[in-house]
């Protein structure tokens, strides 16, 4: 069954905005795994707009102590900062089950395109190799039709997470295509041994289709959506809600 993994990065932004400690989130966490969320991913950014060193460190232990997978995501190549030591220190303090790596620059509001593994390649293949010597599985951020998947796989990637946004942009134009072509990417992952991941803009209108036609996806990680239906509706309802999307698709 495909795990559903929450991203807290919302819930920081909105305790950053006013200073202090709330929104708790090492609680909305606890919320969400009480709820049946799989696991929690956070995507600390160097300029710590919204999660910080300080909450990788509460979450990882979270995570340990309920048994569930912990998703640190980042641009490796970002160099540390004050308050940011860089997404390597914060996998070796934290020893998260995967990281998810991202080519995002500092001026985006959000991560949205895949690595260009010609380009990025060499650069990318000591940083994998270190973090897969800590015990952490390594994702990458791919755009769907990317070419070159075989060259993410020999770098010792072992996973890639697909960029879904343009998918559910197409959704709600009522666009079918962009998901059989996220399919198709899928497949030629797991052709050359690569399990698929899922993540950006996925919502409870679009998730169920999503999953329909995308072949075994491991895990996907919501939060934007995911956050903005839970005020709304309350964190732990949208979290059960999303679980009967994935289970009602696991049933197929």
């Amino acid at each position: 069954m495909t795990a559903l993994s929450v991203n807290l990065n919302k819930i920081a932004l909105l305790r950053n905005a006013r200073g202090g400690h709330l929104p708790d989130v090492a609680r909305a966490g606890r919320t969400c795994l009480d709820a049946g969320a799989h696991g929690l991913t956070v995507h600390p950014r160097p300029d710590a707009r919204h999660i910080r060193a300080d909450d990788v460190s509460v979450l990882a232990r979270l995570c340990a102590q309920r048994g569930v997978e912990f998703n640190i995501e980042g641009n490796p190549f970002a160099p540390p900062r004050p308050g940011y030591p860089g997404l390597l220190a914060l996998c070796t303090s934290a020893r998260p089950a995967q990281v998810t790596l991202v080519p995002d620059g500092d001026g985006q509001l959000t991560s949205d395109h895949g690595f260009d593994f010609h380009r990025d390649g060499e650069a990318l293949r000591p940083l994998i190799a270190a973090l897969r010597a800590l015990g952490c599985r390594v994702s990458v951020f791919v755009d769907v039709g990317n070419p070159d998947l075989g060259l993410a796989a020999a770098l010792g990637a072992q996973r890639v997470e697909l960029y879904t946004g343009p998918y559910a942009e197409a959704f709600a134009a009522g666009d079918p295509e962009p998901a059989l072509a996220a399919a198709a990417t899928a497949r030629a992952a797991q052709s050359v041994g690569l399990a698929v991941n899922a993540g950006h803009d996925l919502d409870q209108a679009n998730l169920g289709r999503f999953l329909a036609a995308v072949p075994n996806v491991q895990e996907v990680s919501i939060g934007h959506a995911l956050i903005g239906e839970a005020l709304y509706a309350g964190l732990s309802a949208t979290v059960r809600a999303y679980r009967t999307i994935i289970d009602a698709s696991a049933a197929l």
